[in-house]
């Protein structure tokens, strides 16, 4: 035993410490010896080595803890600073415009009242000897509950009747919505299952849409391909930091001169941003390009009818297909390349989607997680429901239309404020195919700030309400298959759009915290913690290196339920914020990414269309604009009540001793807190 205690001691790994003081030391790890190295007859010299050992590892150990009392000394600093931060945040915040106004507000902070009056009885009954240690009721306590003769006091009175109304009265409908909600998250997360085993098969079978024909390479002089006459639109409205790369990058589409013209559609009512756009669409125009600029006086419609606008100009008959893309995308310049193909000899095709991608991901925690929300989106339900459905939402850019099914489905209409979804139902309604190709992408931006992104959420959950209430007597009556109505009700409006953010806000927002105050109504652990982590873990597989921000994406998602919600029921009730259209706020990251990417093309592949000056003088526009406008935060009341209820509630939680439900309410209620408080994404610029 001896012998085997001092082989392997020897086996340990030799170290040598220089230390000139406790703040400067260095440590080298040499080479152990082999077996046959060690001479084990000696124990003199065994010992040696053993004590030498011992006292290495002790000198290491020592200046390990030195560096572990540095590190945990510099966590107070570190705290402080990040204290300063968010106290000069909060400085600058503004409140949220007329919050109290909306019946949406006043419910939340009546929920808030109750739930702080209520927390303080509950404290009062647990100091007065009444311990719940489950949700349930005990059966212990129904005896002083209906014994009147058993009271100790008035308070033990008034408490008891409180407990038999609450289960007479409160904790059945209670458990009934709470059922009800369960059952919906359950199918929910069924077809975001069936969706994910689509994506697995898609992959594993390699399926993908092919066309029948590929275009010869341009340079190389071979124009005899499928080379139709293309239309290419960019609408725009008030964007002066991302209009240079889009223009830019529509114009170095590679196609034939003569089968391409690409329309500038300007609604701007600033007259700088105009004088700009018009620059830089005449600067194009000289290179060669087949450019024009339009600019609407009367802006009615927004984006419906910008494009109605243009689509009504009287050369548009000599074309087949329109592109469209964003002030803010970038398509490669093989993007008509690889898309156009695919409407030879398939005349039912009707739309090629491609997909986005993203040159702001990483920015911020505020874009990490868009990008998780929107990988899912393309990976999974688009290209899913382009597969096995030819049936999928219309992005609003990045993809082409056959004319000719834009006609067909009554062309663009300003009826709701998801134009692209709008003309999508319909074409679907009237028989046109559509397919996506994820491999094929285009660069555009997410929204860096928590207000901009909260306005583009807002105006993607009211629209689908709006468009659901009109086209459902137009889906009912169409020629389509039953298999087709029903899916189209039920799973892409009603499942998808209505029930979604329903159940994530009254589940986890409302009927939670309620259930702490009424334990008779209980939530099981699984709904609380298990299944929104599976659903989460589902929802991160598109995107793998977002897996650390598992945890944030649970929470912030159902934070943003209350956008959600709120939208969804001003959509479907039509109320005033529905038609709200607010152009989601650029900054112009992918300017920057232009820049740079410059640096890794073939100069002869750029047109001459930005010269260094005019690049000097747009870095010095942007550096004077950052340091003349101030940023600040905004406050948000209604996530900052939710964030309080939540809080209470956890405060509740803890005297039923419900683990689970303690850590989400009180990580959901911080979540809550940081998004109240703006602390999420960029500041706004005033």
């Amino acid at each position: 035993m001896s012998f085997w205690w001092r082989k392997e001691t020897h086996r340990g790994t030799s170290v040598v410490v220089k230390m000139e003081n406790p703040n400067n030391w260095s440590m080298v790890e040499l080479e152990s010896p082999s077996e046959d190295d060690v001479d084990f007859i000696n124990d003199g010299v065994s010992q040696r080595h053993h004590n030498k050992n011992a006292k290495q590892l002790t000198w290491v150990l020592l200046l390990k803890a030195n560096r572990a009392a540095g590190c945990i000394s510099s966590i107070a600093p570190a705290t402080f600073s990040l204290a300063s931060a968010v106290r000069r945040r909060l400085s600058a915040g503004r409140t949220d415009t007329a919050p109290s106004s909306t019946k949406f507000y006043f419910c939340i902070k009546l929920f808030l009242w109750v739930s702080i009056l209520l927390l303080g009885f509950e404290l009062a009954a647990y100091y007065k000897g009444w311990h719940f240690g489950a949700p349930d009721l005990h059966l212990q306590y129904l005896y002083t509950l209906t014994n009147p003769f058993a009271f100790k006091g008035f308070f033990d009175l008034i408490y008891s009747k409180w407990v038999l109304i609450r289960v007479e009265y409160l904790a059945p409908p209670l458990q009934f919505l709470a059922n009800a909600c369960i059952y919906l998250f359950l199918i929910q997360s069924l077809d975001r299952l069936v969706l994910c085993l689509g994506c697995f098969w898609i992959r594993f079978k390699k399926i993908k849409p092919i066309p029948k024909q590929t275009l010869p390479d341009l340079e190389s002089g071979d124009n005899d391909g499928f080379f139709p006459m293309v239309l290419v639109q960019i609408p725009m409205c008030n964007e002066k930091e991302v209009y240079q790369q889009s223009i830019g990058a529509v114009c170095n589409l590679k196609w034939p001169k003569s089968k391409i013209l690409i329309q500038v559609l300007d609604d701007s009512d600033d007259p700088t941003t105009q004088l700009l756009i018009k620059d830089e669409v005449h600067k194009w125009k000289n290179e060669g390009v087949n450019i024009v600029y339009r600019h609407r006086v009367i802006r009615d419609g927004y984006k419906a009818g910008n494009l109605k606008s243009a689509m009504n100009c009287s050369y548009v008959k000599d074309y087949e297909f329109v592109a469209m893309f964003d002030a803010d995308f970038q398509p490669n310049p093989d993007f008509l390349m690889r898309t156009v193909p695919h409407f030879k000899d398939n005349e039912e095709l009707g739309l090629v989607q491609a997909r986005w991608s993203f040159v702001n991901k990483d920015e911020n925690i505020l874009t990490r997680l868009q990008h998780i929300n929107l990988a899912f989106h393309f990976e999974v339900e688009q290209q899913v429901n382009g597969i096995f459905l030819n049936f999928f939402g219309f992005n609003g850019t990045a993809g082409v239309w056959r004319i000719k099914t834009l006609e067909d489905s009554g062309g663009w209409l300003e009826r709701t404020t998801v134009e692209d979804m709008d003309i999508a139902v319909r074409a679907h309604l009237h028989g046109w195919k559509m397919i996506f190709l994820n491999d094929v992408e285009c660069q555009c931006e997410l929204p860096e700030s928590y207000e901009a992104y909260r306005k583009q959420q807002h105006r993607w959950h009211s629209g689908p309400m709006q468009l659901f209430r009109l086209c459902l007597p137009d889906i009912i009556k169409s020629k389509i298959s039953i298999w087709k109505k029903l899916n189209m009700i039920f799973l892409f409006f009603l499942l998808r759009k209505l029930i979604l953010p329903f159940y994530s806000f009254t589940l986890f927002c409302i009927i939670l915290p309620m259930t702490m105050f009424v334990p008779e109504a209980t939530l099981p652990a699984w709904v609380v913690c298990y299944i929104p982590a599976t659903m989460s873990f589902l929802n991160i597989l598109p995107s793998p290196k977002s897996f650390p921000f598992l945890v944030p994406y649970l929470l912030f998602e159902n934070t943003m339920s209350v956008t959600k919600f709120n939208a969804m029921i001003s959509g479907l009730f039509q109320l005033g914020s529905a038609y709200e259209w607010v152009v989601t706020k650029k900054s112009g990251r992918s300017s920057e990414g232009d820049l740079v990417s410059l640096i890794d093309k073939d100069p002869k592949e750029i047109q001459r269309a930005r010269s260094e000056p005019d690049l000097e003088k747009m870095e010095e526009e942007i550096k004077e604009k950052i340091s003349n406008n101030k940023k600040h935060n905004r406050i948000y009341t209604k996530e900052l009540m939710l964030a309080f209820l939540l809080l209470t509630a956890s405060a509740r939680s803890l005297l039923s001793a419900q683990g689970i439900h303690f850590y989400f309410l009180l990580f959901q209620g911080l979540s809550f807190l940081l998004v109240g408080f703006d602390l999420i994404g960029e500041q706004i610029a005033s």
